[in-house]
């Protein structure tokens, strides 16, 4: 008999979530589940009442059996009565609630069914309980239902479900059929690729985490997907969570798979990209009276996901806009709901490691059941970093409080926040000061505004200075809640305005509670080193695995060439005439293309000027990186190593999107020169999580500046050789490359 596990959260919301989406205040759901205000309200029960009680039981239907499964908030006892207490937090007033959610009380009446089952019970209680977010007021619902009415309403849902978990039945089986008969995809393994599968294999079978470093132009994508997939058609993955940190790494993912789906693989992968890019409309809100996407969405949903799933196996952008225009439906949130049904899901980091957009629903056993692949781990430190930071300034808030059309109470509770912000600033001595606690009033004239933000928001208010302040304070109030010696705040005076910025210096419990639950989670890189260094950034502790491969190539195929001349702050104005000579003989004695590296946009530019003072170079075709580039900018700029009949030089910056997820094999690149040693700037932030590691035993000169650094020297390095034919010239610029501390971070084939 075909088994099928359900939660009961998600068979309640695949049968009564309905009408339009309205995510002004944040989810597509529009109640919200918080831990805390869980927590508070289960502090309040009685002795022998229960809390978080894991339920399951089966139900038989049609030849399948469906095991029905969750955890249910409270499990009250009153005299001979039982109750199931089922939390809802809530940014609506409650006023606006006068009657159960539908969705909630469907989810309640699954588990008030399982148990009424298990105790024998012929009638039993439900209690919902609705708890405002920001006031923590409550509000409770009490009905009694039969055992038998119960169990009709649980049956009636499982049917409506029904058609749905016989198509993913059938998909599931002929994912497995077909990954029984799959083959590596490429002929032979590359050196050092049948390593890298075999430990990530080895790291899901026996529920570990993985720390990887492997070489640029190894195949570190399909070494890792192959044998997860393998994991999948075995029973022992359900999901595979691909996070990248750029869109260049989620293509590459999807390649992987479609290389895989040409040797046979039927699997399905959903895409995710950001909602700002993937919204049909002008601007992005999600109200039905601005957007017909939104308007009725979750009455559709349903029927759009049955129809990609039964004709589509790998879900890119390209293919979500198509269905999702056909249906009527928001791409973004469309995505979202695919994302919990398909075999695998790439996207970016926020949806693993965001607090704010991590898909939430994704708990309990689809979590245990399912592996994390991290792409470029080495920028998931500071992408962690910025996850649990916020700031915000005084002069927004000043700017509301003279908007005429707004309520009274909110224009006031804004003056609030700017006298607030205006008391730092007196108070200030110097241009900034670093502290660790929040000014007590303006923290509490923040809040005060929070409160305010909240009830103008859902009264429909919808000018954008207030939403944007809004969830700007909220993510403040979360940081704030969750500070402790991790973090430090930085407050500036920006000549009339006033910045306020907590900082969390570091994020690896974070990121170690995001990956917890997971079967498995693998993070790789070409550039995790030191090990130990991004080991301890990443969450990871000593026991877990780790795996450093060589380089496939040989060092014949990289010609490096050392310039060791001071690159550091106070001496680029003497030096960069050297640089930039230098430069100029080695293009001139190539011929082939070139990406030149710098630590800095000004320092960048500084070296543009004055390589273009050397020559006419009516030869060259010189391109140059801007802060801002669009996406069709940064492909024109790639496109011409592609397409030029000149030979290309091009200017970028380390760490920037030109210095790794590039792949310009072959001559399309056959020359990188990186200008200094990637420190970043030294500035009073840095030197705080200096003196953070520095406390922690731990080299904190290194870990805030040198390690970080040479990361991106590494990345940018690694775009010149990227295939076993490959070879070309390597130029590092700096005569710090010649000491000790920095040559044990080079890597065997640039000494």
């Amino acid at each position: 008999m075909e088994t099928v596990s359900l939660s009961a959260r998600r068979l309640a919301e695949y049968v009564y979530r309905g009408g339009s989406i309205d995510a002004t205040i944040g989810s597509a759901n529009a109640m919200m589940e918080g831990t805390r205000i869980h927590q508070a309200v289960q502090k309040a029960y009685e002795d022998g009442d229960e809390k978080e009680k894991f339920l399951s039981r089966s139900l038989e239907r049609d030849g399948i059996q469906f095991v029905l499964e969750g955890r249910c908030d409270g499990l009250l006892f009153r005299g001979d009565q039982v109750i199931v207490d089922e939390i809802k937090s809530t940014s609506r007033s409650l006023d606006e609630i006068e009657s159960p959610v539908p969705v909630h009380e469907a989810q309640a009446m699954v588990y008030a069914w399982i148990i009424a089952e298990e105790q024998d019970l012929e009638e039993i209680r439900i209690q919902m309980t609705y708890v405002q977010s920001s006031s923590r007021e409550e509000k409770r619902f009490m009905n009694t239902y039969q055992k038998s009415f119960l169990f009709e309403q649980v049956e009636k849902m499982v049917a409506i479900y029904e058609p749905f978990a016989l198509l993913m039945h059938n998909r599931r089986k002929k994912r497995d059929d077909s990954i029984a008969a799959l083959t590596f995809p490429f002929g032979e393994f590359r050196p050092g690729q049948r390593q890298l599968a075999g430990t990530v294999y080895r790291t899901i079978e026996e529920k570990g985490k993985l720390f990887a470093q492997a070489p640029t132009g190894i195949g570190k994508t399909i070494s890792t997907l192959f044998p997860a997939v393998k994991a999948a058609g075995e029973g022992k993955v359900n999901q595979i969570v691909y996070a990248t940190a750029k869109t260049t790494t989620r293509t590459t993912a999807e390649e992987a798979f479609r290389l895989m789906k040409n040797s046979g693989l039927e699997m399905t992968a959903v895409s995710m990209t950001a909602k700002d890019k993937i919204c049909f409309k002008e601007k992005t809100i999600c109200q039905k009276e601005y957007c017909e996407f939104a308007d009725g969405h979750f009455d559709r949903i349903n029927g759009a996901v049955m129809d990609i799933l039964e004709n589509e196996d790998l879900m890119t952008r390209e293919v979500i806009e198509q269905y999702a225009m056909k249906h009527r439906v928001c791409p973004f949130e469309y995505s979202m709901d695919l994302s919990y049904v398909t075999d695998a899901m790439i996207g970016d980091y926020n949806y693993v490691f965001d607090p704010r957009v991590s898909r939430k629903r994704m708990a309990g056993e689809q979590k245990r059941s399912s592996v994390l692949l991290v792409d470029e781990a080495h920028n998931l430190p500071d992408r962690a970093s910025a996850m649990y930071s916020a700031a915000i300034m005084k002069a927004p808030f000043l700017a509301l409080s003279r908007v005429e059309s707004l309520s009274k109470s909110i224009r006031d509770a804004a003056k609030r926040v700017n006298k607030a912000f205006l008391a730092i600033k007196k108070e200030l001595e110097s241009t900034y000061v670093m502290t660790d606690t929040c000014p007590e009033e303006w923290l509490e004239a923040v809040r005060e505004f929070y409160e305010e933000a909240e009830r103008a928001v859902h009264s429909g208010i919808r000018e954008e200075g207030v939403l944007e302040l809004y969830f700007a304070v909220r993510q403040l109030i979360a940081v704030t809640e969750q500070m402790d010696e991790r973090f430090y705040i930085y407050i500036q005076k920006q000549r009339s305005d006033v910045m306020l910025k907590i900082v969390c210096m570091d994020p690896s419990d974070f990121i170690a509670g995001s990956a917890k639950g997971y079967r498995a989670s693998v993070f790789f890189s070409a550039t995790l080193s030191p090990v130990p260094y991004m080991r301890t950034m990443l969450g990871g502790v000593p026991e877990d695995y780790g795996l450093v491969l060589p380089s496939p190539f040989s060092k014949e195929q990289i010609d490096v060439r050392l310039l060791p001349v001071s690159t550091k702050y106070r001496d680029r104005e003497v030096t960069i005439s050297e640089i930039t000579v230098t430069l100029a003989e080695a293009i001139r004695q190539h011929k082939g293309n070139f990406l030149i590296f710098f630590p800095s946009y000004q320092y960048m530019e500084m070296g543009y000027d004055e390589f273009m003072l050397e020559d006419e170079w009516e030869d060259l075709h010189i391109l140059k990186q801007s802060a801002r580039m669009t996406e069709e900018e940064r492909d024109e700029f790639l496109a011409a190593y592609r397409t030029s009949d000149r030979q290309v030089i091009g200017f970028a910056v380390m760490g920037g999107v030109f210095s790794e997820g590039v792949d310009l094999p072959g001559d399309q690149l056959t020359g990188v020169a990186i200008v200094g040693v990637g420190l970043p700037q030294m500035n009073p932030e840095r030197d705080e999580l200096k003196k953070y590691f520095q406390a922690r035993g731990l080299n904190g000169y290194q870990y805030a500046y040198v390690f970080p650094g040479m990361n991106k020297v590494l990345q940018a390095g690694g775009r010149l050789i990227r295939t076993e034919s490959d070879s070309g010239v390597l130029l590092l610029i700096d005569d710090r490359y010649l000491t000790p501390q920095y040559q044990k971070l080079l890597p065997e084939e640039w000494k």
